[in-house]
């Protein structure tokens, strides 16, 4: 989690100084040029402008969103936020594992899915031992839950 927050704040301090002092000065330069009705150069950088105001409003809100993640209440007997979850996929016949994380970590190649996604969503609140049947757009998964390793470094196993 700490990990995300740097990313996000050093996104945030790099799109600020774009947008205090680089495209303050592109904005200049361009309206130096001529006539604005007609003149790219300005259009691009106050387009640009918008963009950047827009992702940092994002940025911002996100950064306020998982401050305000309480590590307290997530779950220690049953899958939550930060798990590390192992399945059984009862179709395949195989073990897979899987980490629930936001949104912005998510990278189903390396096993690491957002709590919104169909998977992290259907594991929520799991414990060991469950059947339980995701819904994705492929079709329909089929696990059992086979060992938990919560966010808490707290390791359920059946």
């Amino acid at each position: 989690m700490d990990a995300l927050k740097k990313k996000l704040l050093e996104e945030i301090t790099a799109l600020e100084y774009e947008f205090r002092n680089e495209l303050p000065k592109e904005i200049l330069r361009a309206r130096e040029l001529g006539d604005l009705s007609e003149n790219a150069e300005y259009h691009a950088a106050k387009e640009r402008q918008g963009l950047v105001n827009a992702r940092l409003g994002q940025l911002q809100k996100r950064l306020a969103e998982l401050s305000m993640i309480d590590l307290t209440k997530v779950p220690k007997d049953r899958v939550g936020f930060g798990s590390t979850v192992v399945v059984y996929d009862i179709v395949k016949s195989v073990e897979i594992e899987y980490r629930l994380v936001t949104s912005e970590e998510s990278d189903a190649k390396q096993g690491m899915v957002s709590t919104s996604s169909p998977i992290g969503r259907g594991l929520l609140n799991k414990r060991v031992g469950e059947e339980i049947k995701i819904q994705v757009p492929g079709g329909a998964l089929e696990f059992e839950v086979v060992r938990i390793t919560t966010i808490h470094g707290e390791t359920l196993e059946g």
